[in-house]
């Protein structure tokens, strides 16, 4: 019982030691929580500045790739390109163009049709899958990233001239961007070969 009583009247002491230092307590750990929540909401604004992530599309690998403004990569897409090699020099050229752009604007383009002249079919209603996500590129109209009705064709060099993306992976990708995110497309070696 004497033990007992040891560690009753032990932890009324501790008890009372902190609450003679409660507000000492208090005035040394306020400032860290206060820095913790500004941390947290800092973050949490700097998600909402407009084109705060940064797309980089690779023609090598043919990947898409969704970077944050810390550098931490967020997605990665599979891609088709242009089916030419090159940068984009003229309208027709089949090729993707190379270098730094924006995002312009952000269309909803399930009801667009497409005729792809090669294939012997009509108008194909939906082949830009569910957006149009339209890049500003100097001389040209009409270059973006878009969905597709051909799966088969991501991985290899098959538009002319946009980028193509799996409609799944498209939605996941304009939930990354605004208007004026930043695009950096960048070529590969073979691109790089062509005169």
């Amino acid at each position: 019982m004497k033990v007992l009583g040891s560690t009753f009247n032990h932890s009324i002491n501790a008890f009372k030691r902190v609450k003679k230092h409660f507000w000492l307590w208090i005035a040394i750990l306020l400032p860290y929580v206060f820095i913790v929540y500004l941390i947290s909401w800092h973050y949490s604004e700097i998600k909402k500045i407009p084109g705060s992530n940064i797309l980089i599309i690779n023609k090598s690998d043919y990947s898409l790739n969704v970077y944050s403004y810390k550098g931490e990569l967020l997605e990665q897409f599979k891609i088709a390109l242009g089916k030419n090699f090159g940068n984009k020099k003229v309208k027709g050229d089949l090729k993707t163009p190379e270098g730094i752009f924006q995002i312009v604007s952000i269309k909803d383009s399930k009801d667009w049709s497409y005729d792809f002249e090669d294939d012997g079919l009509p108008p194909i209603k939906g082949a830009f899958g569910p957006f149009f996500l339209r890049l500003e590129v100097p001389g040209f109209e009409g270059i973006g990233i878009h969905g597709t009705h051909d799966n088969k064709s991501l991985g290899t060099r098959a538009s002319h001239g946009c980028i193509r993306m799996n409609n799944k992976d498209l939605k996941k990708l304009k939930n990354e961007v605004t208007i004026g995110t930043v695009v950096v497309i960048v070529p590969s070696v073979n691109d790089l070969l062509v005169k």
